[in-house]
This record gives C-alpha cells, sequence and structure tokens, in this order.
C-alpha cells in the first residue's frame, strides 16, 4: 500500500537506549492498510549483541506488529487487525477495525517514554490509554523492557472481548503481545514448571520464556493482576506470545473505570535453561519495580 503524500512511511516516535546503544525502536505507520488497526509498535527491539527479536508484517500474519498492546474486541471494534471470529461464522474480514492514535509526551528520555493514546473506531473514540515503556539494565548480555499500559473508556461502559469470548476455544489472545522472528526450528515455551506450547498456553504463570536460536524473552507480569492473566503461546505455527485480558470472558469496563497492566520482558542474547530464566524474571521483576 502507497503511503499518502507527504506522510513519512515511518515515522519514528522514540528510541530506548540501554547499556550504550539502541535497543528498540518505537513507531507508527502512517502508511498502514486500515484493515491492520494501525498502532505504535515497538521494531527492532534487539540483545544487547544486536540479535533482532521482532518481527512486523510477517506474510503469515500481516497484522502482528513487534511488541506492543493489541485487542481483537472493544465493542465490537478490532484492534488487533486481520479477521474478526464470527461467533457461528468463523473468522471473517469485516469493516470494524481501529486506530491506536498517539496525542502527546508525558515524557521522553533514552530510557523511558511515557505517552497518552486515543482508541478510535468508526468515527468515536473508545478508549483512552497512558502508556509507560522503559529500557533498564540488568547483565552483560541481558536486559529489561518494560511496558504498563492503562485503559479507561472514554465516556460511557466498554467491554473488552476475545475471540475465545466470541466462541472460539483457546484463542483468549488480547493486551500486551510479542511477535518474535520466524526461524528454521520452533523456539523453546517453558515457564518454572512446565515446558512446550500445550504446556504452557492457557495457564498462568509468573513468567513464561521464548528461546530461539541465540536469544530468549522472559516474560513476566510485574503486578498482581497481570500476573492474573493467562499466558497466549504459540510456538509451531508462528512464534508469538502475550499476556491475555480476556481470555475466557468479557471484561466489563464501567465508566471511569481504569484497566491497567505490566509486563516486563527481559531480552537475553544466547538460549538459556530454565534456572537461568528465572533468575533474570525475578531480577528484571525487582530492577523495574516502580
Amino acid at each position: 500500500m502507497t503511503a499518502p503524500r507527504d506522510v513519512p512511511a515511518v515515522e519514528v516516535l522514540a528510541d530506548l537506549r540501554c547499556a550504550g546503544r539502541r535497543v528498540a525502536r518505537y513507531l507508527v505507520r502512517p502508511d498502514l492498510d486500515p484493515r491492520l488497526s494501525p498502532r505504535p509498535y515497538l521494531h527492532p527491539v534487539t540483545t544487547l549483541a544486536g540479535v533482532v527479536v521482532t518481527e512486523e508484517l510477517p506474510p503469515d500474519h500481516l497484522h502482528h506488529l513487534g511488541a506492543g498492546v493489541a485487542v481483537p474486541d472493544v465493542d465490537g471494534r478490532s484492534f488487533w487487525g486481520g479477521r474478526t471470529f464470527v461467533r457461528d461464522r468463523g473468522p471473517v474480514l469485516l469493516d470494524n477495525h481501529g486506530v491506536q492514535r498517539h496525542t502527546g509526551w508525558r515524557r521522553k528520555d533514552d530510557g523511558r517514554i511515557e505517552e497518552d493514546l486515543v482508541w478510535e473506531a468508526g468515527g468515536a473514540v473508545l478508549l483512552r490509554e497512558r502508556r509507560t515503556v522503559t529500557a533498564t539494565a540488568l547483565a552483560d548480555r541481558a536486559w529489561a523492557l518494560g511496558l504498563t499500559f492503562a485503559l479507561t473508556p472514554a465516556g460511557g461502559p466498554v467491554t473488552i472481548g476475545s475471540p475465545a469470548t466470541n466462541g472460539r476455544p483457546g484463542a483468549g489472545y488480547g493486551g500486551f503481545f510479542w511477535r518474535a522472528p520466524k526461524e528454521a526450528g520452533a523456539p523453546a515455551a517453558f515457564t518454572a514448571d512446565a515446558d512446550g506450547e500445550e504446556a504452557v498456553h492457557g495457564r498462568c504463570a509468573d513468567w513464561l520464556a521464548l528461546a530461539g536460536d541465540g536469544w530468549t524473552l522472559i516474560l513476566a507480569g510485574a503486578d498482581e493482576a497481570t500476573r492474573r492473566d493467562p499466558w497466549f503461546v504459540r510456538t509451531a505455527e508462528y512464534p508469538g506470545v502475550g499476556s491475555s485480558l480476556a481470555w475466557s470472558h468479557p471484561v466489563a469496563l464501567s465508566a471511569g473505570q481504569t484497566l491497567a497492566r505490566r509486563v516486563v520482558t527481559v531480552v537475553a542474547d544466547g538460549r538459556l535453561d530454565r534456572g537461568a530464566a528465572g533468575d533474570l524474571a525475578e531480577l528484571a521483576k525487582e530492577a523495574t519495580a516502580e
């Protein structure tokens, strides 16, 4: 799709730096097809050695945009992109896509950005969001990306759902989501006491690791509310993991009510084992505590 005239194809909102180098770029794509639910996202995110651990616009799921916040059902509007799962019909491409629009900075420096956004669809603002993204050094070969988001209805009550709440079992995705690069082999997925996609998908755990070719991501809920959200995990079909807001039941927000979540992700060089991953997850939660 061709970008509109005089609008840059990629607008860089901020660079995050850690340990003397750029480790993540925060982007918005004004030229994105509306069916992808345009939104700010992080890409590329790299290890300290420079290995890229995010993917954008992959052929298997064009609407997967690096690391960020995406929700497939907000009052029937999609802020995830692609097809919408419709009960008794299956996945259908609908004209229901929204946009997450950056509206202003609260803070912007090398290791921390704070911004305001609105979630718009059909000419109306459904949600207002305050988002914080941080980069924190942890060890010689690891750093931590923190992402906190707080969603508040812009007017009356709002309901957040997922394909699972609309009738597709096991597809409770929506919230913080990280799309990793597809490699020759599927990455390993594990928690402190379980191994493999089937064993960790749809379950709660203090942390979850995805380990690929020369890199490991360790995602952890940084507060109690986030730790109660099940993990959505894909390794065989594509490498992706997220913390799910509406795994089996819709979440209803009344006017003025705020839903907040905080996820910290360790970005490490090397393919780590369970012990090393667990140690780094605890270190990251302590280092990024607010």
